[in-house]
């Protein structure tokens, strides 16, 4: 096998998914990358250790394992360079803090994640940012909320339980208008099915633990920044002492291999039970940007190749007093889909949403919002078990 790898530039998506980060001829021809456990690294002699003029300086600031991680996410980002954090929460705050200092204004969208809400209502706010939420809808008039002190604008497309879509290219050409950083929480899609620097956004996050883990065993988070961000990213990565450890930087490098495949089956799988759903009675509405009923729909359609195995529906209720009894009790019933949070990895899981916390965009009033996360089970053994859910609300 030859060690140029220009081959892979017009290689399809799986292929590259099968080759990047780790070239084996880089170590004795093994094809996955050696698991290097390090803190101190040694230098040859005072004035190496002085210019720190060596690849490696200390575990905090990379290994071959970690490198190999993040030559892999820049190879699907397009991204000058990625940094790893412990968990999907982490990829956030990192750049938030990277680029936000007291005194500015931050723009978040009112859709967005809620740990990422608690985050800025808290932590940020006692740092003296001021944070200002937005409808997920608005688009180009998002110009008209940027003040002189706004430097962040964070996106999430699709929004977290409610699916609400963005559009990121005009959202993104208003904010750097004034020379805002674009963020975007990018789990949800991931760089195979929407490649967020192409449309404009400055820095790309991601949960690892969702789809590129893919199997509900590690906690990870990535983020990439274009050309012009990647300095203060990496400077304040660094500077806060935050690093992805090597085992589960393997262990997520191991997860892409196979992403691409996986994320088709959530694909064709989570759209078949949407549009199963939409057609029952006992179901108010499906909150999936796939399907042509959704008010995202056109944006998705545009800009995004695919749609992950996530999303939502509203079970109804006659009364306000019955939307919670009649959620737990579909809940309940269950017995395939398990009942806890995260999502990406290869089983089911259903979860009862809260949409209290929101301040421009309110959730719905006629019933539960019950999001799902659809696996890699037989479609079939799936609808059998949402059946006995149905069945189960119907007797409160």
């Amino acid at each position: 096998m030859s060690k140029s790898k220009d081959w892979l530039a017009d290689a399809g998506t799986d292929t590259k998914l099968c080759h990047i980060g780790h070239d084996p001829a880089d170590y004795h021809g093994f094809v996955n990358p050696p698991v290097v456990h390090a803190s101190t690294v040694l230098f040859p002699n005072a004035r190496a250790m002085e210019t720190r003029n060596q690849p490696y300086t200390y575990g905090t600031r990379g290994t071959p394992t970690t490198d190999a991680l993040c030559r892999a996410i820049d190879a699907l980002e397009g991204s000058a360079g990625t940094i790893l954090v412990p968990s999907g929460l982490a990829a956030i705050t990192v750049p938030f803090l990277a680029f936000l200092s007291a005194g500015d204004h931050a723009l978040i969208v009112d859709s967005v994640y809620s740990p990422c809400r608690h985050f800025c209502d808290t932590m940020l706010t006692r740092l003296g940012v001021e944070v200002e939420y937005y409808d997920p809808e608005i688009g180009a008039d998002i110009e008209r909320l940027i003040r002189p002190n706004t430097k962040l604008v964070h996106t999430e497309a699709p929004g977290s339980n409610t699916m609400e879509m963005q559009d990121i290219r005009a959202i993104s050409e208003a904010a750097h208008k004034h020379d805002c950083v674009v963020t975007l929480d990018n789990t949800w899609a991931t760089p195979l099915y929407f490649k967020a620097l192409d449309f404009g956004v400055d820095v790309t996050i991601h949960a690892a633990t969702k789809y590129p883990s893919g199997h509900s065993d590690i906690l990870m988070g990535t983020v990439s920044a274009n050309a012009k961000h990647w300095p203060v990213l990496k400077e304040a990565n660094i500077t806060l002492g935050i690093c992805g450890a090597p085992d589960d930087s393997y262990q997520i490098l191991r997860g892409l291999r196979t992403m691409g495949l996986r994320l088709d089956h959530h694909y064709k799988s989570a759209l078949s039970v949407a549009r199963w759903l939409e057609a029952r009675s006992d179901v108010a509405r499906v909150l999936h940007p796939a399907l042509q009923s959704f008010p995202g729909h056109a944006i998705w359609k545009r800009d995004f190749k695919g749609a992950s195995g996530v999303f939502s529906f509203v079970l109804p209720a006659s009364v306000p007093e019955k939307i919670k009894p009649k959620a737990h009790a579909f809940l309940d019933a269950l017995q395939l889909f398990g009942l806890g949070w995260s999502w990406g990895g290869y089983e089911s899981l259903a979860v009862l949403v809260n949409l209290e916390d929101r301040k421009i965009r309110k959730g719905p009033t006629d019933g539960a919002v019950i999001r799902l996360q659809i696996g890699l089970e037989n479609v079939e053994d799936i609808l059998t078990d949402l059946e006995r859910g149905f069945a189960a609300a119907a007797e409160v």
